[in-house]
């Protein structure tokens, strides 16, 4: 049976490299040079992939690392050991700690932190668990008032869950195969724009080794994450993005983050739905360009 190491060297692409970090073995891309680091996370179910249309441009400006998430492309799967009781790699937390050594590990201190939809919630927690490796946040229509930042399975059922993790793991990846395409779609607002070519692409790098095992683990990793009455603490350049007609992460959701975070600037971008980079990138560079350029220039000051 193929095993996802098989995988990594298959899938992988002439300028995809492989690191080291927090007990994973991260796929990522590079891109551009120079003493600015800008990191890319993307969301749930995707790939850095994700990035393909605005991440050569942004390395016209600074260095640019995209890596698929925990769970995502071709980045590794490690399963906890029979009776191994410690902390979930998969957690929020764990995932925001990641991404801080994931900085130091690629030779930076700091990093902007460019996240979307879930990507943007991992961002977030590391922006308020480890301040002091984050230049600039861009938040991209990021959960943190709803979906992943708040979900919680009850005690009850996450021990039930719990003991019979085999069935849950088969029927939790019985209904993401049957319902992925559809869920993806909607995260456009005009769904013609989405590929078949490229939706099969993502579902297939998602959906490589034990996929369900580990989404199991990250699934009863989640819990409510109560970010909001932490946002006040937040001393950063942060700027929020929305599509305009994003239906995962409402719009009213990202204005209310902006007025949540001491100066943060809001963008909306018009004709676009919950991944604004992929649906319409030349409006999501135009709509950065100008908090980048700042925060780009102040590292260099």
């Amino acid at each position: 049976m193929d095993t996802l190491e098989s995988y990594q060297t298959q899938l992988a692409d002439p300028d995809s490299r492989f690191i080291e970090v927090a007990g994973f073995r991260l796929h990522y891309k590079r891109q551009g040079s120079g003493e600015t680091l800008i990191l890319l996370l993307h969301g749930s179910f995707l790939s850095l992939k994700s990035w393909s249309a605005v991440m050569a441009p942004l390395a016209e400006r600074a260095t640019v690392v995209a890596f698929d998430r925990p769970v995502c492309g071709l980045t590794s799967r490690p399963l906890p050991k029979r009776g191994d009781r410690g902390p979930s790699p998969y957690s929020a937390e764990a995932q925001g700690e990641l991404v801080a050594e994931l900085i130091a590990a690629l030779g930076f201190e700091r990093a902007i932190l460019v996240g979307s939809s879930t990507g943007g919630t991992i961002a977030l927690m590391t922006a308020l668990r480890r301040p002091e490796c984050v230049q600039g946040l861009i938040l991209v229509d990021a959960m943190v008032y709803s979906g992943y930042a708040t979900s919680e399975v009850p005690a009850p059922v996450l021990a039930m869950m719990r003991a019979l993790k085999p069935a849950f793991t088969r029927l939790m990846g019985f209904m993401i195969d049957r319902l992925y395409e559809k869920a993806i779609r909607k995260f456009w607002y005009r769904q013609e724009r989405l590929s078949d070519e490229t939706l099969a692409e993502f579902k297939r790098d998602f959906m490589l080794g034990p996929w369900n095992k580990a989404f199991m683990e990250l699934f009863l990793a989640t819990r409510r994450l109560n970010l909001d009455p932490r946002l006040g603490a937040l001393n950063l350049p942060t700027l929020v993005v929305t599509g305009e007609h994003d239906r995962a992460v409402k719009p009213e959701e990202s204005e209310r983050l902006a007025k949540a975070i001491a100066g943060a600037e809001l963008q909306v971008i018009a004709d676009a739905g919950h991944l604004p980079q992929e649906e319409r990138p030349e409006a999501f560079l135009a709509a950065i360009d100008g908090f980048l350029t700042r925060t780009v220039r102040s590292l260099e000051i």
